[in-house]
């Protein structure tokens, strides 16, 4: 691990930037927009391509990543969500992925050192995002044929396998595969990105941030949130934790539930509330910050930030809000066999 990122995470609760989605909209941006120069002609739309952005609007994806390095955040996440093969197909832009994986980690890694140039005290990161596409491998999505599926494992390795070599060569201090609904494609990812790492000679920390998708507190594919962290700690990730989909009033249940039993730092990146009915979010910065602020003090956290509807005001209140706080206390876990379907099952020798 980049020895500075080391110190940061045992002296502090590092801050983790906001929503590219949110900001990107703020531009009400067009077809044209999304096309630029070089897409001038292609032969299907592309406009809400956000990932697309990262080369026909650089600029814009370039300011996003400097409005939340200044707004306090020690982490930025690379406009990739969906820069693989089988989500970029929707636009017929597979032959893209990787140049889109590293172009987006190559400007936010411009922005980081620009900002660690003039801070060298607070050095800034940049995490190389896998998304999780937008197919999943254990579900069907056919209800009239539940043994169908629309990807298969090994199509999703490949998928990851590229896309995070582009990380790599554009110069991602971290992997987070994030915003998983479906634990089989996380193991995919991890499957891929432990394959490339042996294949290019280099190792970089691992995150990884599930999505407990509604009240039930379980993932679209039914784990619990402990199931999902047995399921994947053979990962040996930097982190674990959750983002999206719930606001953090009600994501901090999960997060107290992997904060007990992982070894390893937590992150949490909770939306700005539920949404409300027109699908946007209403959670001030300060109402937000009141609850993360909470947690950072109940010793739940390592690493903070936000998803959907978080801006930089949002990153401000949060980077404030935990400043000073003492980072969660990793905690020593007893050696027994600990296994996962759909909830955990330990086995404890008396």
């Amino acid at each position: 691990m980049n020895k500075s990122l080391k110190d940061a995470l045992n002296n502090r609760i590092l801050v983790l930037d906001g929503a590219m989605g949110t900001m990107i909209q703020r531009h009400k941006l067009g077809e044209t927009d999304y096309r630029g120069e070089r897409f001038h002609d292609w032969p299907q739309d592309v406009k809400g391509n956000n990932d697309l952005l990262t080369l026909t609007q650089p600029d814009i994806i370039k300011d996003i990543h400097r409005q939340y390095y200044a707004a306090g955040a020690d982490l930025v996440e690379t406009n990739t969500f969906n820069s693989t093969r089988v989500s970029q197909a929707d636009y017929g832009m597979e032959e893209l992925a990787y140049e889109l994986n590293r172009e987006g980690a190559r400007i936010a890694r411009d922005v980081a050192d620009e900002f660690t140039a003039k801070e060298p005290n607070k050095p800034r990161f940049v995490i190389g995002t896998l998304g999780p596409t937008s197919r999943t491998a254990s579900l069907s999505p056919d209800v009239n044929n539940p043994a169908f599926r629309n990807v298969t494992f090994d199509e999703l390795v490949e998928n990851y396998t590229e896309a995070t070599k582009g990380l790599i060569d554009g110069g991602a201090d971290i992997i987070m595969i994030e915003t998983i609904f479906d634990t089989l494609n996380a193991k995919a990812a991890i499957f891929a990105v432990n394959k490339i790492f042996s294949d290019m000679g280099v190792e970089l920390p691992i995150m990884i941030s599930g999505t407990i998708t509604d009240a039930s507190g379980r993932t679209l594919s039914g784990q619990t949130a402990e199931a999902f962290w047995y399921s994947v700690r053979h990962a040996k990730p930097l982190s674990i934790g959750f983002n999206c989909a719930l606001g953090a009033k009600e994501l901090r249940q999960h997060v107290v539930s992997v904060s007990k039993i992982a070894d390893c730092s937590v992150s949490a990146h909770p939306n700005a509330g539920l949404p409300n009915e027109m699908g946007e979010y209403d959670e001030s910065p300060a109402e937000m910050a009141t609850h993360l602020k909470e947690w950072g003090a109940s010793g739940l956290l390592n690493i903070v930030g936000g998803c959907c509807g978080t801006e930089p005001d949002h990153i401000t209140a949060i980077a404030e809000a935990v400043k000073g706080l003492k980072p969660r206390a990793i905690p020593e876990t007893d050696r027994h066999m600990r296994l996962s379907g759909l909830e955990p099952f330990e086995v404890i020798q008396q």
